[in-house]
């Protein structure tokens, strides 16, 4: 007789382009540090490599909805970020392999309240407070990467009310997508369902209620919310 459960935790999914069958997420991974010119913007020592942390699954949002104005923080921002979705993987990946396990790629904005990751980052304390929270985590749809090819280049940009606020290119990335996905593999097993937001271009600043948000990288869905 099978164990029933006491609730239904309700699962979390992401469209895919072109058909009606979704994505189901299993864990968001971040990388930091991964654009030169933001790194210099954030006043952080440019020698060191990326580094990663995650997010919880629940904060993903989809493209076109609302998104609340966060509790605790007077300093909410935006981070656009090219979002890899994995099919497979395993632990301590070769990058030469690598491309071969991803399912597709989307559009993601890593939501942050800079304001409290800055004090947790100066009493070394985890991130957590300032990166994973409610709705932190909004995502396009998924386009599959047998329709997009695998990204190395190409326009990355982000707009709020019209005005252009980031503005890079995919070759920007300190660490290409083989890379991120090798290095991630040696601290965590991946496995389907996984997506890996890969970093973010200079420019990112302060959103206010009522700003309607639009990520754009070239070839991908296009992702807009609107902070409520």
């Amino acid at each position: 007789m099978s164990a029933q459960l006491v609730f239904q935790i309700p699962e979390v999914t992401l469209p895919i382009v072109g058909t009606a069958m979704r994505f189901p997420v299993r864990r968001v991974y971040c990388v930091g540090r991964n654009y030169l010119e933001h790194i210099r913007e954030l006043g952080n020592d440019e020698r060191e490599p990326p580094f990663f942390f995650a997010k919880h699954r629940d904060t993903i949002v989809e493209s076109d909805s609302e998104v609340r104005y966060p509790s605790l923080t007077s300093l909410y921002q935006h981070e656009l970020e090219m979002v890899v979705a994995m099919k497979s993987g395993s632990e301590n990946m070769k990058k030469e392999d690598a491309l071969n396990h991803v399912f597709g790629y989307a559009v993601g904005l890593d939501m942050t309240r800079r304001d409290l990751q800055t004090i947790s980052r100066k009493k070394e304390q985890p991130w957590e407070i300032g990166k994973s929270f409610e709705q932190s985590a909004p995502c396009s749809a998924i386009l599959p990467a047998e329709k997009s090819g695998h990204l190395s280049k190409g326009k990355i940009q982000l707009t709020v009310n019209g005005t252009l606020k980031q503005n890079g290119d995919l070759e920007q990335m300190i660490w290409n997508v083989p890379e991120i996905i090798a290095a991630l593999s040696t601290q965590v097993g991946l496995a389907a369902g996984d997506l890996i937001y890969t970093g973010t271009p200079a420019g990112v600043a302060a959103c206010a209620r009522g700003d309607k948000l639009v990520g754009t990288v070239e070839g991908l869905p296009e992702l807009a919310i609107t902070i409520a």
